[in-house]
This record gives C-alpha cells, sequence and structure tokens, in this order.
C-alpha cells in the first residue's frame, strides 16, 4: 500500500523526504497546538499517526538513527514549545485503542486507550481496583511511561505486564520490574515507544465499582481545574510533602505570567487563560520553582513532559 503523505507545495526537500513508507498517515509541518489540553505550542515537523503496532515497528526500523522520534497520545500532561518539535512526532491513535479481555479478571489494552475508558471497561466486566484510572488524564502510555497514578493507587499496582518498540523497531515484553517503576517515574529508555499492556484487578460488583468511580469524579471535578485549558499535575510531590503545599506556602497561589496562571483552586495546575504561550506557562512554572526552593528549600520536579524548542529556535 502506498504511504498516506499530505505533502504541501515547494520543492524544498523535507525531512519527509527521507522517511521510510507507511500505512497510516504522515504529514509535514502539523500544527500541534489544537492537540494538546494547554492549547498552546508550534507545530511538528513531521506528524505520524501509526496504522497498528506493526506499521510503527516497521517505520521505527526503516527511520534513520538520527532522525529525533518523539511519542505522544492526546498531550494531557504535555507541554509543546512555542517553536515546535523537530525530527517526527508519533500519535498512538486508532490502531492502539483496543481494550480486550484477557482472563482471570485481566484486561489487554492498547496504549492508545484513554485511562477513564479502561476504568469504565473494567467496572462494566466486573473487575475491582482499576477505579482510579478514571481519575488520570490521558491514556495509558503515558500512564505507564510516567507510572500515574490518583486516589492511593498507581499503575505498577494493576501492572502483569507491558509492551513496547525499541527505536530499532524490535518487540520487547517488560514486567513491572523490568520496567524500574517508581513514584512518577520509570527506568523504560527514553526512546522506547510503550505500545499496550496487559492489567489486573479482581472481582468486584458493577455497580459498587461504578459508585466508586463516580466518587473519583466528583472529588475531582472539586478540587481540580479539569474544565480550564490546563496540563493536569505540574510537579511531583517531594517525599513525604504535597507539592500544592508548598507552592500555596510560596505564595504562588494565583500567581499569573502572560497568559498563564497558577489555579486559585489547585496550585499544582498551571492555566492557560486564554491568550498563554508555552514560554508563558514554562516560565511561570519555573518561578514557581524559584520561589518554592527559595521559601523551603526543596526543588520541585517538572511532572508534566516538556517537549520541542522555544520560539526562535525553528530550525536549529
Amino acid at each position: 500500500m502506498m504511504p498516506a503523505r499530505e505533502i504541501p507545495g515547494g520543492d524544498a526537500p523535507h525531512l519527509i523526504d527521507r522517511l521510510p513508507p507507511v500505512r497510516g498517515r504522515i504529514a509535514r509541518d502539523v500544527p500541534l497546538a489544537s492537540t494538546t489540553w494547554f492549547r498552546v505550542g508550534g507545530p511538528a515537523e513531521v506528524l505520524f499517526r501509526p496504522a497498528d503496532p506493526q506499521d510503527l515497528a516497521d517505520f521505527l526500523a526503516g527511520c534513520p538513527a538520527e532522525v529525533p522520534v518523539t511519542v505522544i497520545g492526546v498531550a494531557s500532561n504535555l507541554l509543546v514549545r512555542d517553536g515546535g518539535v523537530p525530527g517526527v512526532v508519533v500519535r498512538l491513535g486508532r490502531g492502539f485503542t483496543a481494550i480486550e479481555p484477557a482472563g482471570d479478571h485481566r484486561l489487554d489494552c492498547g496504549a492508545g486507550a484513554l485511562d477513564a475508558t479502561i476504568a469504565q471497561t473494567a467496572a462494566a466486566a466486573g473487575i475491582a481496583g482499576l477505579e482510579f484510572l478514571i481519575g488520570v488524564p490521558g491514556t495509558l502510555g503515558g500512564g505507564l511511561r510516567m507510572n500515574a497514578g490518583a486516589y492511593g493507587s498507581e499503575v505498577k499496582d494493576v501492572l502483569v505486564e507491558a509492551r513496547a518498540l525499541d527505536r530499532a523497531g524490535r518487540a520487547h515484553t517488560l514486567s513491572p520490574a523490568e520496567m524500574g517503576l517508581s513514584y512518577r517515574h520509570s527506568d523504560v529508555p527514553a526512546d522506547w515507544i510503550l505500545t499496550g499492556a496487559v492489567l489486573a484487578g479482581g472481582p468486584g460488583e458493577p455497580d459498587q465499582i461504578r459508585r466508586r468511580m463516580s466518587e473519583i469524579a466528583e472529588m475531582r471535578a472539586a478540587t481540580q481545574p479539569i474544565r480550564t485549558r490546563t496540563g493536569g499535575s505540574t510537579f511531583a510531590n517531594p517525599r513525604g510533602q504535597k507539592a500544592w503545599a508548598l507552592i500555596d506556602a510560596a505564595g504562588c497561589r494565583g500567581l499569573v505570567r502572560g497568559g498563564a496562571q497558577v489555579s486559585p483552586l489547585h496550585c499544582n495546575f498551571l492555566i492557560n487563560t486564554g491568550t498563554a504561550t508555552a514560554a508563558d506557562l514554562e516560565g511561570l512554572g519555573e518561578e514557581v520553582r524559584r520561589r518554592v526552593a527559595e521559601t523551603s528549600g526543596v526543588e520541585l520536579r517538572w511532572e508534566i513532559r516538556r517537549i520541542g524548542r522555544p520560539a526562535g529556535e525553528e530550525g536549529r
């Protein structure tokens, strides 16, 4: 099958011409702002939406080793800088969203499956223990990469095994121990792409599971600015402390930089009030880090993933 390439007019050579054929969709100079929850950021030099894991594996095997490859899902906990993302941005979509029963209260899920959809599927199947995923924005791939968690549970608590492709397109199956999962961290090589996982829960009554999910959703709506242009929790909690409390104590609640603001509702969330650039948001986050370090001696670690180049560095 011929690759689905979308190439605007112009004779200048482009990275896309050096890439292998694909069965999915591939396009050059694609704006990313509309795909991110923050609604900011520059374009992808090339955006590739693989048809399925094999299409992605074949692409990686044929992609020149010097070409940067960055993977994204629904960009819920992601900040794309204003200068855009060099190389190839891989977005896992429809070919990675399947959620299938795997026996013994287990689900086999694609990395592009929404965490909330996994929770709902588990509830319908009478699988308890995955309710916390209703409170985790984004897709399973990101959850695996950062060992996402909410309301007392983490991905490592329910993970049986994960699947990944390395930069050369070779397939790997990883146990939780091999992934080195800890608080908001994994040891999976940065250039590997997680493509799916098997998750396990236990027996439960669907109605009871749904009630617990409703409680989580209500708590989240009451305490987090989920109806704004935000990117989820900004900083990881330092050991034994809460990031939001440190930020509040440093006087940062409601702090503004350009069109970016520290949420008055939850201090560990940054908000695009409507006119923010990625530079506004990242600069505000760094100012929060500076003030917290100054008042408490604690160095906050970014939980939001930041990718790409600042404005003005396009083409470097």
